[in-house]
C-alpha cells in the first residue's frame, strides 16, 4: 500500500462523521459519554463525539479498505483504531478546558492518525520513520482540508 492510499483511508475513517453530521444533523446523534460528567464535573468526551460518528466511521474505512485492495476488517480496525485517538484526544481535550470542537494542534491530528497506522504498519510494510512522516503530512492537510470544510459549511470551526 503506498502513501496516497494510506493517507486515503485515514481521511475517510476521520471525515466520514463529519460529513454524516451535516446530513443528518441532530438525528441518531447520541454522545459516546451520554452526557456523563468525568469527576472533575467537565464532559468526559463532549457532545460531539456520537456512537453515529463512530459507526460510520467504521463502516466508510472498512468500505474503503476493500476498494484500496486492504481487505475490509483492516478497514474496520482503522477506523476503530482512529475513533478511539479521537476519543482519547477529546478526554484530553476536556481535562484541559479546551471546549468541544475546539483546537488543539497535535493533540486532534496526531492519536487519530499514529494509532490506526502503527497497526497498519506491517501491511503498509513500512518502518517507523514512515509511521511519523504519514502522521505529520495528515496533520498538515488535515489543517489545509478543516478550513476548506469550514469554508463549505460543512464543518462548524475551522483549524
Amino acid at each position: 500500500m503506498f502513501v496516497f492510499e494510506s493517507l486515503l483511508l485515514l481521511f475517510a475513517a476521520n471525515g466520514a462523521p463529519i460529513i454524516l453530521c451535516k446530513m443528518l444533523g441532530k438525528r441518531f446523534d447520541w454522545p459516546v459519554d451520554f452526557g456523563l460528567l468525568w469527576p472533575d464535573s467537565k464532559p468526559i468526551f463532549g457532545p460531539s463525539k456520537t456512537w453515529r460518528g463512530i459507526a460510520c466511521a467504521i463502516l466508510v474505512s472498512a468500505t474503503t479498505a476493500y476498494f484500496l485492495g486492504l481487505g475490509a476488517f483492516s478497514g474496520l480496525v482503522v477506523g476503530l483504531l482512529a475513533m478511539l485517538g479521537d476519543l482519547i484526544s477529546s478526554f484530553a481535550k476536556r481535562r484541559l478546558g479546551i471546549p468541544s470542537s475546539g483546537m488543539a494542534l497535535g493533540l486532534d491530528q496526531i492519536p487519530e492518525a499514529l494509532l490506526p497506522l502503527l497497526w497498519l504498519k506491517g501491511d503498509l510494510g513500512i518502518s517507523y520513520r514512515m509511521v511519523i512522516l504519514l502522521v505529520a503530512v495528515f496533520l498538515v492537510l488535515e489543517l489545509g482540508i478543516s478550513r476548506v470544510l469550514f469554508w463549505l459549511h460543512i464543518r462548524k470551526q475551522p483549524y
